[in-house]
C-alpha cells in the first residue's frame, strides 16, 4: 500500500512510516490516496507494543492511546499502517479500503468481529464483539495479513452481536 496524503498537513508523516518524535497533534485526520485501495482516512496515534503492519486497535482520541482489539474490547477501531510500537507515533485508517490481519478464512460481504487473538478480525460470530461500520469485501482463503480487505467507516466496538 502506498497511500499519498492529500489533506493539507504540513511536514505530513507519510501513511506508513512511524516515528519516535510526536509530528502532529494526536488525533489528527488525515485523507489519502493509494492506486489499488482508493481513498482512505487516518488518524494519528500512539503505538502500543507489539503492534505490526494490520493489526487491528481499539483507540481513545482525547488521550491517542491505542490497545490491540480483542474479544471485549470496546472503543473506536483502527488498523495499523506502520509497526508503531509503544513509544512510537503513526497513522491508522478508519475508513475505506483496509487491509487488516485476520484470524482464518473470512467471506466476502460477512460481518467483522473481534477475536481472541489480539489485533486480528474474523468472520466467526462472537456475541458482542462486532465491529459496527466494517464488512469484509474481499474473501480471504486463510489466516494472514495481506489476504482479505474489509472496508472500512470510522468502525467501533460496541458489545453488539
Amino acid at each position: 500500500m502506498a497511500y499519498t496524503i492529500f489533506t493539507p498537513l504540513v511536514g505530513a508523516t507519510p501513511i506508513a512510516v512511524s516515528d519516535t518524535v510526536k509530528r502532529h497533534a494526536i488525533g489528527t485526520i488525515v485523507e489519502a490516496i493509494d492506486p489499488v485501495y482508493g481513498l482512505g482516512e487516518f488518524i494519528y496515534l500512539n503505538g502500543v507494543a507489539s503492534t505490526v503492519v494490520g493489526d487491528v486497535v481499539v483507540y481513545d482520541q482525547f488521550n491517542g492511546t491505542t490497545a490491540l482489539a480483542a474479544h471485549l474490547s470496546r472503543g473506536p477501531v483502527a488498523v495499523a499502517m506502520s509497526a508503531n510500537v509503544a513509544g512510537q507515533f503513526g497513522w491508522y485508517q478508519i475508513s475505506g479500503a483496509a487491509v487488516p490481519a485476520v484470524a482464518g478464512a473470512v467471506v466476502a460481504g460477512s460481518l467483522v468481529y473481534a477475536t481472541s487473538t489480539a489485533g486480528s478480525l474474523d468472520d466467526a460470530v462472537v456475541a458482542t464483539d462486532k465491529i459496527d461500520g466494517a464488512v469484509w469485501t474481499v474473501a480471504a482463503s486463510g489466516a494472514g495479513q495481506g489476504t482479505a480487505v474489509a472496508q472500512l467507516d470510522r468502525p467501533a466496538l460496541n458489545g453488539n452481536g
